[in-house]
């Protein structure tokens, strides 16, 4: 003989199960908790643009998930050695790094023993650099036809600063002179808070990177020749893009949030929602607005997609440049 079923314990078992697949829920149950300090790696000079919004973030992160976010530099390689410090890090969320776009490129032209896409886990897209071309405000050349008209007369003889040789400025003055036939020295550095203050002392003439240069440039220390964007900058309307000059040079130049390989998926979604919240305050834009950035939001998935698309695509580009054979 058998018993009927009990209808409440059914409909208990129904409604706890209904309650579990509640998204909120799940998250919860699978939130990641830290217990010690996270480090993030920065991958560009200390005081620098990037360093000033991951301070800004770690702070928000610290109090999201109640432990110390600190932020740790090393600069060098292009950017690169930041997301290489991962590769002996436990998958455990405590060790995370920036990535830049140029780790994207540099497995193409330099012997290195990560693989950008095998060897670290994405986490979330932050932020893209705006990128340009600046002189002294006291440099002979008002226009970015008289300085390429001057890397013609006297190859070789002028020199720029960037953030490394095959970064994004680095990639555009190759473009530069490809295109143009003028002859332009590379002065790679760590990032904007050594070009700039290279700048104003005249070790270089000029700098082809990332807006760090944008207070100076407001003060009247730095002019602006050209900027390397798809359209004209609002902040700066009156400034011809390369591409209005006849030189298709865009440098679109993203960085993101990367972990060691195999991070499980709780700490991936925590850590994700936690900076994209700290992305949502109302502080950072103002700080961004600084180095004419704004926010590149993507999630783990979207990042990882962007980032294979790009490693497996950008290599003849890099050829041409004369970078990767």
């Amino acid at each position: 003989m058998h018993s009927r079923p009990d209808p409440r314990r059914r409909s208990l078992s129904m409604g706890l199960a209904a309650t579990l697949a509640l998204p909120g829920v799940a998250r919860s149950q699978s939130r990641w908790k830290p217990e010690r300090p996270i480090t993030i790696y920065n991958p560009f000079a200390a005081g620098g643009a990037t360093d000033l919004h991951l301070r800004f973030l770690a702070e928000k992160v610290s109090k999201s998930l109640g432990q110390p976010v600190l932020v740790e530099i090393r600069a060098g390689a292009a950017g690169t050695l930041a997301p290489a410090q991962l590769l002996n890090a436990k998958p455990d969320g405590y060790s995370l790094a920036v990535m830049s776009i140029n780790s994207l490129r540099y497995p193409h032209y330099q012997q290195v023993a990560w693989n950008p896409i095998r060897d670290f886990t994405y986490i979330s897209g932050l932020s893209s650099y705006t990128m340009g071309i600046v002189v002294r405000a006291d440099a002979p050349w008002k226009t970015i036809e008289d300085l390429i008209a001057a890397g013609k007369k006297e190859p070789e003889k002028y020199t720029y600063g960037t953030s490394g040789v095959g970064g994004s400025g680095n990639l555009m003055m190759i473009e530069i002179d490809q295109v143009t036939g003028a002859k332009f020295t590379h002065v790679p550095y760590k990032g904007g808070a050594e070009w700039v203050p290279a700048l104003l002392g005249g070790h270089v003439h000029f700098l082809a990177d990332a807006a760090q240069w944008a207070a100076q440039v407001d003060s009247g220390q730095f002019r602006i020749l050209a900027m390397a964007t798809e359209q004209r900058i609002p902040k700066y309307a009156d400034i011809p893009t390369l591409k209005e000059r006849g030189i298709n040079a865009i440098a679109h130049s993203p960085y993101g949030l990367v972990g060691p390989k195999d991070l499980p998926p709780a700490i991936v979604q925590t850590l994700y929602e936690a900076f994209n919240e700290a992305t949502n305050d109302p502080g950072l834009q103002p700080l961004l607005d600084r180095f004419i950035q704004v926010p590149w939001r993507r999630n783990p998935a979207e990042y990882r997609a962007y980032s294979e698309q790009y490693f497996n695509t950008i290599k003849p580009l890099l050829v041409k440049a004369g970078l990767a054979k």
